[in-house]
């Protein structure tokens, strides 16, 4: 599941950074942000007992509708 993740997270992000004025929507957009997201959140809390919910702002300004 790691390696599955990190190639999602690595498409999403190598999409953005070459396609700065892009849309992410072409990619999935943020039904992709949210379901990489959220199995990184939960096996935080399950390994750790953090919550990792402050860190979705990180993702701000990738795209319009993502607003944490």
């Amino acid at each position: 599941m790691d390696a599955y993740l990190e190639e999602e997270l690595y498409d999403l992000l190598t999409y953005c950074i070459q396609n700065p004025n892009g849309s992410v929507f072409a990619d999935g957009g943020v039904d992709a942000m949210e379901n990489i997201f959220y199995p990184i959140e939960f096996r935080i809390k399950e390994e750790i007992a953090k919550d990792v919910k402050p860190y979705r702002s990180w993702w701000n300004n990738i795209t319009e509708e993502w607003k944490y």
